[in-house]
C-alpha cells in the first residue's frame, strides 16, 4: 500500500489564455493535514477539482492512494466538502445525509455523522430554510459519511460564524486523530496557522512555499511593530528608517519593517507613541510578502 495518498505530477490546467495551474507537483502522505493557500486566482479551486475528477488537467497526472480518482472515488476513499451545490432544497438535513450515505459501500452510521458534523439538532429541517453555514455543515456530513480515508475540503467554513466555525474543527482535530488525510483550502489564515501540518503557497497557479506554518513565517525575515498613535500620518511613518510598510486599525498602527531596532528608535524621536509592542511576523506577513514578491521553498 501507497504511502502517498496524493499525488499531483506536472498539473495544468488553462482557461482560453489564462493558466489557472501552471506545472503544479505536489505530494501529501497518509496522515498528513495539509492547507492550501493563495490569493484569489491562485489556483487552489481549480486544483481541488482536478484533484476530485471535476475537470481534467491539460496535462500531467493525479494519483489518489496510486488510483486514479475515479477508482479512488468509487471505493469510497475520497470524502470531499465543497463550497456550493450538492444540496436538494426540499429534504431535510438528515434526509439529505442519508441519502448520501445510502450511495457508499461502507458507510458510517447516520447518526453518528450528524451529531460529529453539528447537524443533529436541525436535521429535521428543510434545506431551503437554513443558513449558509448550517448547509456547509450538512455537506460536512456528507463527506464524513463515506468513512473515507481522504477529506478534501475547499473553504469548508464559508458562511459559518465564529462559534461555528470553532465546533468545525474541534470535530476535524477528532476525525484527523483517526489518521486520515485532510487537504483544505481556505481564505482564515489563522485556520491553516492553527490546525494544519503542512501549509502549501500557491500563486498563479505554482506553489511558492512548502512547509510547516513556522517555516513559511520564518522565510520572511523582519518584525512588526504595533503602537497607539492617534492622527497618525502613514506617508510620514512608512518613510521612517526599517520601515517596509505601515497600515492603521484604528488608532493602533503597524509597521512592518525590515530594521525594527532602526525604525522604533526613529518612531519615538518622531512621535508620541504609546503602547508600543514588537512581534515577529506572523502567517498574513509571510502570505503578503510570498505572493507579491518572489517565490521561496
Amino acid at each position: 500500500m501507497t504511502n502517498e495518498a496524493v499525488q499531483l505530477t506536472g498539473l495544468t490546467k488553462r482557461f482560453g489564455e489564462v493558466t489557472a495551474v501552471d506545472g503544479l507537483d505536489l505530494t501529501i502522505r497518509r496522515g498528513e493535514v495539509v492547507a492550501l493557500l493563495g490569493p484569489n486566482g491562485a489556483g487552489k479551486s481549480t486544483t481541488i477539482d482536478m484533484l476530485l475528477g471535476l475537470q481534467r488537467p491539460d496535462s500531467g497526472e493525479v494519483r489518489l492512494f496510486g488510483d486514479s480518482p475515479t477508482k479512488a472515488i468509487a471505493r469510497g476513499g475520497v470524502g470531499a466538502l465543497m463550497q456550493s451545490g450538492g444540496l436538494l432544497p426540499d429534504l431535510t438535513a438528515g434526509e439529505t445525509v442519508r441519502l448520501a450515505a445510502a450511495l457508499q459501500r461502507n458507510p458510517r452510521p447516520v447518526g453518528e455523522v450528524l451529531e460529529r458534523a453539528g447537524v443533529a439538532e436541525f436535521a429535521g429541517q428543510r434545506v431551503a430554510g437554513l443558513s449558509g453555514g448550517q448547509q456547509q455543515r450538512i455537506r460536512f456530513a456528507m463527506a464524513l459519511v463515506v468513512n473515507p480515508d481522504l477529506l478534501v475540503l475547499d473553504e469548508p467554513t464559508t458562511g459559518m460564524d465564529v462559534e461555528t466555525r470553532r465546533a468545525f474543527w474541534a470535530s476535524m482535530r477528532e476525525e484527523t486523530a483517526r489518521g486520515r488525510t485532510v487537504l483544505f483550502a481556505t481564505h482564515y489564515l489563522e485556520e491553516a496557522d492553527d490546525y494544519a501540518d503542512r501549509i502549501v503557497l500557491l500563486r498563479a497557479g505554482r506553489v511558492i512555499a512548502d512547509g510547516s506554518g513556522a517555516q513559511i513565517k520564518a522565510a520572511v525575515s523582519g518584525r512588526t511593530i504595533r503602537a497607539s498613535i492617534p492622527g497618525a500620518d502613514l506617508a510620514s511613518l512608512a518613510a521612517l528608517p526599517g520601515v517596509e510598510r505601515a497600515e492603521a486599525r484604528g488608532e493602533t498602527v503597524l509597521l512592518h519593517c525590515d530594521d525594527s531596532d532602526a525604525a522604533l528608535r526613529a518612531l519615538l524621536a518622531a512621535t508620541d507613541a504609546r503602547d508600543i509592542e514588537v512581534t515577529s511576523r506572523n502567517l498574513e506577513d509571510a502570505f503578503i510578502a510570498l505572493t507579491a514578491a518572489g517565490s521561496i521553498q
